[in-house]
């Protein structure tokens, strides 16, 4: 059996990363950075879908410091059989607003306030509500990311904060 799928050298994604000036990359099949070394296959979405669902991701939940790769992480789930016909619809819809306000799709507005507004304008709508609800679990979740929120985790296990420290947070 042969792989059908186009292949891309990392030179040539390399290339057409930096000829595009995208955030991401799209291909048959992937998203990936370019600006970091992380790339994940989509199954069931249009690349372009997810890579909209990331950026919308990163516009919802704003963190400068948490890499684009945590976003795609807790966005992989919507990458199922189930979900694919919603999401699809969601990001038409998303992207139908942006050409409203005078862009080509959502992830062509290239400002964060315009994309915000666009987010704005459709934060009543269910696929909007659903995306936030599921980032809230899918982003602060990750394990990894806790550290770049200083966050160590529960401290059950280890007995509590009363004697680890619980008043030496100097962010509060």
């Amino acid at each position: 059996m042969t792989d059908t799928k186009a292949t891309l050298t990392r030179r040539q994604l390399l290339s057409r990363s930096a000829a595009a000036g995208a955030a991401f990359v799209v291909g048959t099949g992937y998203v990936a950075s370019n600006s970091a070394a992380w790339a994940m296959e989509v199954q069931h979405l249009q690349p372009t879908t997810m890579a909209t669902l990331i950026q919308m991701a990163r516009d919802i939940y704003p963190h400068d410091h948490v890499a684009d790769e945590f976003y795609a992480a807790a966005v992989k789930g919507y990458d199922s059989a189930d979900n694919a016909e919603n999401v699809e619809a969601g990001i038409a819809a998303l992207n139908a607003a942006a050409q409203g306000k005078g862009h080509a799709s959502y992830i062509d507005a290239g400002w964060e306030r315009d994309r915000v507004d666009i987010l704005r304008g459709m934060e009543d709508s269910a696929f909007f509500q659903t995306v936030r609800g599921g980032l809230v679990t899918g982003l602060y979740n990750q394990k990894a990311v806790w550290p770049l929120f200083g966050y160590e985790g529960e401290s059950f296990s280890k007995g509590g904060y009363i004697d680890r420290g619980f008043d030496d947070i100097n962010w509060v």
